[in-house]
This record gives C-alpha cells, structure tokens and sequence, in this order.
C-alpha cells in the first residue's frame, strides 16, 4: 500500500472535520474572540495526526467505515494539541517553537495558552457525545478516552516525568513515563478505533498490544530525534531534554540501544497483527514508518 497517500488522505479528512469543528465555534457567540483564536492556532498548525489517523487505522482493521468514525478521531486531535499547548509552557517544557513557529503562549500569552489548553480538553468530550452512535458504546470510547488522558495516563507520564527532572530516574520509572506520557494516547487511540467497529474480543486484545508496543516505540524514537535530528526537521529546538536534564531512553540505555529497544517493539507490534488481513496494512505500514520518520 502506499502508506504517503493514506496518510495524506486520512490526515485532510481529519483537517477538514477540526476545521468544521472551528467554523462551529465560531458561531457560539458565547466564546472570547482571543480563545478561539488561541485554540485555533494551535489545533490547525499542521502535524501528522497519528492518533486519529491510527484511530481510523484501528477502525477499519476491524470492519468500520472511516467516514463514520471521524468526529471521535478528531476529538484525539484536540486531546493532544491541549498537552502541547500545555507542555510548552513555561512551567513545563519551556519550548518557543513547535511545528515551526512560536508557541501558543509566545502569542498569546501564558494565561490565555492554559484556558485554550483546557478549552480543547473539555470540548472533546463533547465533540465525541454529540456523535450519533449507540449511547453505551459512546460511554465506553468517554471512558478510554479520559483513562488514556487523564491522571492514569498521560498526565500521570507527564507528572512523573517533571517530578523527576534533574534526577538520575530508575530504568522503571523512565518506563512507566513513556508508556503514559505519549505511549497511553496511542494505545487508546488504537483502542477506540476497535472498540467503535465492535471488534471482538481476542482482536480488541491484539490491537491493544499493537497500541502499547508502537506507542512505546514513539516516544523512545521521539527521544533518539532530540539528539540526532535537527530544528528544522522537528519543528522546535533539539537537545532540549538533554539540557533540562530529562530522563529518556537513550539517557538510560544508550543511544545504539534505544534504537534496537525501538525495532524490536515495532516487530512485536507487527506480530499483534497477525491475527488480521490485509486491511490491517495501514496498521502495519505506521508501525514501520514510526522507526523513520523524522518529525
């Protein structure tokens, strides 16, 4: 298959629904002009929109029809540009830049950054409860969802994570980060894929394990790029976790190591998907394209 042209495809699809999302907003006469615009900026600032995108991978590999699918992949778009408004703050990252021009608060300012941070996080659970679907099945993507997110997820990863800057952390520990601070909205992104296509159970089991090991692998590549790769190609600064004195893979297990560390989850993510045909392919071509991708 060719993995460029879904990815264009899906990541438009995904574009087109937050821009339908924004045109939406504003006809709420309700909400402050400079909110909007602050959650706009960040939210139509490009990226690849893995998490939706695999979202609908997920979808499809277990018998759904992407189309009907869209509005809750979207709603992972909103999930995750809130963490990046959030993480480049000055109380967090300290980042300047990201996908190539100033960060939200550089714009707009550090209050009005954290109120458009929390405004995309509410508002995607809304984005998924106006979805025309069976109401239990909705309930369960709510509850993957703020899981995956929450303090047992993502917000547990970060918490860790700048709880033990400037420390030498425990191999576990440095684990336990990246399989909640990126590696928890993969796995529930992949998640919600099946579980909206009714996958059953052994497939919803394979295609969480799939979640897990290729989530895992993003952050530890995410970490190899900050050494080896450059501004350009990330779209923010590089060798920043380096200076903060972050904890990360190739802090704790070497740069060569990390890379083999990286392979070997992406081949065990291939082997989740055995269970699967052909239309897993898209599945398993983002698995590869995780280890070379460069940004």
């Amino acid at each position: 298959m060719n993995l460029s042209r879904y990815l264009r495809d899906k990541r438009k699809a995904v574009d087109n629904s937050l821009k339908d999302y924004i045109s939406l907003k504003k006809k709420q006469k309700d909400i402050p002009k400079q909110l909007l615009e602050s959650m706009a900026y960040s939210l139509m600032a490009g990226g690849k929109r893995i998490r939706p995108v695999l979202c609908i991978a997920s979808y499809e590999a277990a018998g759904g029809k992407s189309t009907s699918i869209l509005p809750i992949a979207a709603s992972l778009e909103l999930i995750h540009t809130y963490s990046l408004i959030h993480d480049d703050l000055p109380s967090m990252d300290n980042d300047d830049f990201r996908r190539n021009r100033p960060t939200n608060h550089k714009v707009f300012g550090e209050a009005t950054a954290i109120l458009a941070g929390d405004a995309l996080l509410t508002d995607a659970f809304n984005f998924i409860s106006e979805k025309k679907a069976d109401p239990a099945k909705l309930i369960r993507v709510i509850q993957e969802l703020s899981h995956a997110s929450g303090p047992c997820g993502m917000v547990g990863g970060q918490a860790v994570d700048i709880i033990l800057e400037g420390t030498k952390a425990k191999k576990k520990d440095i684990i336990y980060i990246h399989t909640h601070k990126t590696g928890s909205l993969i796995r529930g992104s992949v998640r919600i894929g099946a579980i909206m296509a009714d996958a059953p159970a052994v497939k919803l089991r394979s295609l969480t394990e799939y979640g897990e090991k290729t989530g895992l692998a993003f952050q530890i590549t995410d970490d190899i790029l900050d050494i080896i790769g450059t501004k350009e190609e990330m779209g923010k600064s590089t060798g920043a976790d380096s200076a903060k004195g972050k904890n990360t893979y190739p802090s704790a297990f070497g740069l060569e190591n990390s890379m083999k560390i990286a392979e070997l989850l992406i081949d065990e993510a291939l082997d989740c998907l055995r269970v699967f045909d052909k239309k897993a392919d898209p599945l398993r071509e983002i698995a590869r394209y995780i280890l070379l991708r460069r940004n």
